[in-house]
Formats: C-alpha cells, structure tokens, sequence
C-alpha cells in the first residue's frame, strides 16, 4: 500500500495484485485517514470487476458520514453500474476534481 498526502487529500495505492486483502489492509487502518479525503486508487489493475469494487462501499458510506471525500479510481470498468453515492472515476485527476466540488459544496452548507 503506497500512500501519498497533498494537501486535505491521501492517495492510496495498491502496491499488491490482491484486492481482498488490499481492502482488508485499508479496512483495519481507515481509521488513521478519517480526516483526510481519500483516493483508493486501483487503476493498475487490468480488470476490476464491479463485486471488487464494491468491496469498498462499506469504507466509503462510513468516511462520507465523517465529512470527508472517498473516490475509487479504476481504469476499466462500467461507471454507471454504481450509484451516485458511492465515487468511483477513471483517472486520479477525476478523482482530485470531484473532491475539490464536494469540498465546496460542503463550505457552502450543502
């Protein structure tokens, strides 16, 4: 797991090509993150499959109740077989943008 901080946002990357225990990894240290937005990038997997992906969804819905950004950077997959709730884009820049808008929507009381 590679993590890199800029600023109000963490990207973490999986170093491993296990997903499960990737997830499980970040699952066990989500805690150390909770005032951070965060970027779970798995872009370097050549396929992800949405049941994969939705592993995340629990981290995600427990971080967003804190205040805070979650996006899911994959590369190749169906965008639109996820709900509006649950952030997953195909590039890392994507990702940065949306936490920007949804930093400036929760400023402005949203």
């Amino acid at each position: 797991m590679k993590v890199t901080v800029k600023g109000h946002t963490t990207l973490i990357k999986d170093s491993t090509d296990d997903l499960e225990a990737f997830v499980a990894k970040l699952t066990h240290e989500i805690h150390t993150f909770k005032e951070q937005n965060l970027i779970i990038d798995l872009s370097h997997y050549e396929t992800v499959d949405k049941k994969q992906v939705l592993l995340l969804k629990p981290l995600s819905v427990t971080h967003k109740k804190n205040k805070k950004s979650f996006a899911v950077v994959v590369s190749a997959t169906d965008f639109n077989a996820f709900s509006a709730a649950f952030t997953v884009v195909p590039s890392v820049l994507e990702a940065h943008d949306i936490i920007e808008m949804e930093e400036i929507e929760r400023d402005l009381g949203f």
